[in-house]
């Protein structure tokens, strides 16, 4: 893969960097005590000797800037999130299982939420995870008409592919019991028949319009559509909160004509501090060849990846597939999001154009259908390093893991998930679920490990994730399946780091701390790879730099 051979014109004062530790995640020198940065590289990392002869070498006169007993680690690479949704969704309502119990606490937040809204404005809220309530249930319409019986109220699954909306929001689309499912969506009935309030994929239409969730739009566009400038703000709220965590560069897995003009517009406005490499959703992939968005294009901050496809649904809202059904619900099977013979058409397309493809697939049948697309893909034009990509990649087989290896297929995990709702996924399935994102098995096949976030799904701490991965712990203590599956910090480290550049074709400038790659790092107040496993995710962000400048600091954020 051609690595992006742009650069960006921002510059940066030269500087001297130290910390107790600086760990560079490169396997010829792994850790540093000082590091050169300079127009906006790194022009030195090594002894403080070292990079004191560089600077003297091209004649500038660094500022020492020393971070005492903090840790310094490459900028964090979240190569699957959805800012965008992420921003709109830190405006809803928080009723993720951290801040609800059961269906009473969600219907008294939703309540709270709806006295600051004005009157008749329709109420969203995000987050709840059915499994992990009380009730261990969804909730139903005539509960969230509790709430509010003159608006709107739609609270989003965890999962991003589904909820409960009020009979007001049904009664306002027209939708009945006699209302026919679309094509890969459900309006769930009880044993009666009547709306239970739950909608899935294809049935969000209602909220998304016609441009929302469709098999033959390739995919879900998971959030509403708003105004420019309010998309504008919430991507910068976004933005912020990646950058708090550490997180540097964002691999966006779903961009519509909607994410790439708001990317355009904080671009134009020199707003955009993360680093974005953007995959089109496939519905696009004949205007991304005509366009010739196939090889590096863009600048170091906005640049095109590849495209983003849809084998199954999800685990988390029971719409990944099961052709035998769950354990939970045998009545569900899920979906596939395309025939298998379209599918690997539009691989095959992509692939012959030069493109990289990222594509959501969780169960075994819908892994099984990309790693045998992207077979047939390669051996009609052979490439060592397509590095096509699935992602989530939840439950393959082994024997998949073994193709993918031979293949090069990289898959792009989310230990977040497991770590929110791990035993869900026991419950879905039954005991397969254990072996849920199998990053043990993964390295030991040769299979490249990389971490991300996908958020809002789960907020993008890269700590908490790697600390999920070293010890294969849910949120509520379960362990997840044998320590085989469990992961070293080192190797954990480097999946949300090199590893996400890598996935993303960028490894040339981001992903390490070497000399001639961007200056991108952050700042944390232990070391995680000599933390104790359970305290990783308790490691703060002290300051976050891209470019060889500082674009958050907590002491300025406490003193906001």
């Amino acid at each position: 893969m051609r690595p992006l051979a742009t650069y960006d014109a921002r510059d940066s004062r030269p500087i001297i960097v130290t910390a107790e530790s600086i760990i560079t995640v490169d396997d010829t020198a792994p850790t540093a005590q000082a590091m050169l940065v300079f127009r906006g590289l790194v022009e030195a990392v090594g002894t403080l000797d070292h990079v004191q002869d560089r600077a003297s070498d091209l004649g500038v006169e660094p500022e020492l800037v020393d971070f005492g007993k903090a840790t310094i680690v490459p900028g964090f690479i979240d190569p699957h999130a959805h800012p965008l949704m992420f921003g709109q969704l830190l405006s809803w309502v928080d009723i993720s299982p951290n801040k609800v119990k059961n269906i009473p606490d969600i219907v008294e937040r939703m309540r709270q939420g709806a006295e600051r809204l004005p009157e008749g404005a329709a109420l969203r809220g995000y987050g709840y995870e059915q499994r992990n309530l009380e009730e261990k249930r969804h909730p139903t319409r005539h509960e969230l008409d509790q709430i509010a019986e003159d608006r709107e109220v739609y609270i989003m699954n965890a999962s991003g592919h589904g909820g409960v909306v009020n009979t007001y929001t049904l009664e306002k689309y027209g939708i009945t019991k006699d209302t026919p499912n679309p094509e890969g969506g459900e309006f769930f009935r009880d044993e009666n028949g009547e709306l239970t309030g739950e909608l899935s994929d294809a049935a969000c239409n209602v909220l998304t319009g016609l441009h929302g969730v469709k098999v033959g739009h390739h995919g879900p566009n998971f959030h509403l559509g708003d105004e420019p400038a309010e998309h504008a703000r919430q991507l910068l709220h976004a933005q912020r909160v990646f950058l708090e965590n550490g997180v540097t560069t964002v691999g966006d897995a779903q961009v519509s004509k909607r994410e790439f003009a708001t990317y355009q517009a904080l671009t134009e406005s020199d707003e955009l501090k993360m680093r974005v490499s953007m995959y089109f959703l496939s519905h696009l992939l004949d205007e991304v060849i005509e366009l010739g968005f196939t090889g590096p294009f863009g600048n170091a901050f906005l640049s095109a990846a590849g495209v983003k496809l849809y084998a199954d649904g999800t685990l988390g809202g029971w719409t990944a597939y099961f052709p035998e059904g769950y354990v939970g619900d045998p009545c569900r099977t899920g979906q596939l999001y395309h025939d298998p013979a379209d599918y690997e058409s539009l691989i095959i397309r992509a692939h012959m154009a030069g493109l990289q493809t990222a594509t959501h697939a969780q169960s075994p049948v819908a892994i099984k259908m990309v790693v045998d697309a992207v077979e047939k893909a390669l051996s009609q034009r052979p490439d060592s390093d397509a590095r096509h990509r699935i992602e989530h990649c939840g439950l393959p087989s082994e024997d998949d893991i073994a193709r993918m290896a031979e293949l090069g297929i990289r898959p792009v995990n989310q230990t977040q998930h497991y770590y929110n709702w791990g035993e869900g996924v026991e419950q879905a399935i039954g005991t397969p679920g254990e072996r849920f994102n199998p990053l043990g098995e993964f390295r030991d096949a040769g299979v490249p490990m990389t971490l991300s976030s996908d958020a809002p799904v789960a907020e993008p701490i890269p700590l908490e994730a790697i600390q999920t991965a070293v010890t294969r712990l849910t949120r509520r203590g379960a362990k997840l399946g044998p320590d085989s599956l469990r992961v070293s910090p080192e190797e954990a480290l480097r999946a949300h780091t090199l590893e996400g550049a890598i996935s993303l074709g960028r490894e040339a400038e981001l992903g390490s701390l070497e000399e001639g790659k961007r200056a991108d790092f952050a700042v944390l107040n232990a070391n995680p790879l000599e933390a104790e496993s359970a305290d990783i995710a308790s490691i703060q962000v002290l300051q976050t730099w891209v470019d060889g400048k500082p674009v958050f600091s907590s002491k300025e954020q406490n003193n906001q």
